[in-house]
């Protein structure tokens, strides 16, 4: 592979850029605003979504989806709920056999739809891939050490794959478990506003760790009934990336839980973003999808109560803290 078009130049579409030029590879990267594209080619900074970044020389910014797509290899980094739009765009062009590697993480929200499903509907031609882990845009964007998990069902693409876009300081280990590794991308965001949220009413430490090991366990029950790998769930697509995404202000999803839990409303929180927090906008579906599966996922569905139910934060963490005691398993 010597090309990689990247869809979606928001701030991890633009460090994961930043992995494939030096990886050695030539980068097309389209972004939907004219003003990143012009600010990527003029001045090499995505004045927008990475502001205080360098990027590396050679990137080439485009308006256009066609000129992006025309690649040995796309990585797809748009918005979850925008996937489905922007890969209708693509399917009468995109080159037979080309993989799409999927890097935005959430579930349909009409559908239920995880986004690997919704890439093989509006990209049947398309092998499909996942790339998920514990992984800060601007930490990446700037070169230092990273590590992630690329999922594929194809074993000689998981090589060629992770070979062209694997550097000294961004490194990929192989899956074939590519609805293991999205189910825990969907799910962290979700538990990462509870921890936020936690963080944000003062609970403690021992509370934020109880969030992050039982919502461990809410993941493996999804997972494995999306059929899912368990030692997926205990790698960087699982365990590695729901520790990082609970434990730190980078989060988007744990600093809107923090706002949430200081009592800020979710309208003003929102209003005054720009980038976009996954779990928002997939624990409602993340819920529904788990009745109809009948799994109990208790963390994730008090999320769900408070972002879109108006349940009261302190009544749901009491409700949480007050369920009946139960053995622990998974």
């Amino acid at each position: 592979m010597k090309t990689v078009g990247i869809l979606g130049a928001g701030a991890w579409g633009t460090a994961l850029a930043c992995v494939a030029r030096r990886a050695g590879l030539d980068v097309t990267l389209w972004a939907h605003e004219p003003e990143v594209v012009d600010s990527i080619n003029t001045n090499q900074l995505n004045h927008l979504y990475l502001p205080d970044v360098p990027l590396e020389p050679g990137i080439v910014a485009t308006g256009s989806i066609a000129a992006a797509i025309d690649a040995d290899a796309v990585l797809v980094v748009t918005p979850a709920q925008f996937l489905r739009a922007v890969t209708r765009q693509c399917a009468d062009t995109w080159r037979r056999g080309t993989p799409v590697v999927l890097c935005s993480k959430g579930i349909e929200r009409d559908t239920l739809l995880m986004m690997n499903d919704v890439a093989a509907e509006t990209l049947p031609d398309a092998p499909v891939a996942v790339l998920s882990g514990p992984t800060f845009a601007a930490e990446v964007a700037r070169g230092l050490p990273a590590a992630a998990t690329l999922a594929i069902a194809d074993p000689d693409l998981q090589v060629q794959l992770t070979d062209a876009l694997s550097t000294s300081h961004f490194r990929l280990y192989r899956s074939d478990d590519v609805a293991g590794a999205e189910v825990g991308g969907v799910v962290k965001n979700v538990l990462a506003i509870a921890c936020g949220i936690s963080e944000g009413r003062g609970l403690g430490d021992n509370a934020r760790a109880a969030l992050i090991t039982r919502g461990l366990a809410e993941i493996v029950r999804l997972g494995r009934a999306k059929g899912g790998k368990t030692e997926t769930f205990m790698g960087l697509s699982g365990l590695g990336d729901l520790t990082l995404t609970c434990n730190a202000m980078q989060s988007r999803n744990f600093s809107l839980g923090v706002a949430l839990g200081k009592g800020e409303a979710l309208r003003d929180i929102m209003n005054n973003r720009l980038s976009v927090a996954e779990g928002v906008f997939s624990a409602e579906g993340l819920i529904q999808l788990a009745r109809n599966l009948n799994i109990e996922m208790p963390i994730c569905e008090a999320v769900d109560a408070v972002l879109n139910h108006d349940a009261d934060i302190d009544s749901t963490i009491a409700g949480l803290l007050s369920r009946s005691p139960k053995i622990e398993a998974l």
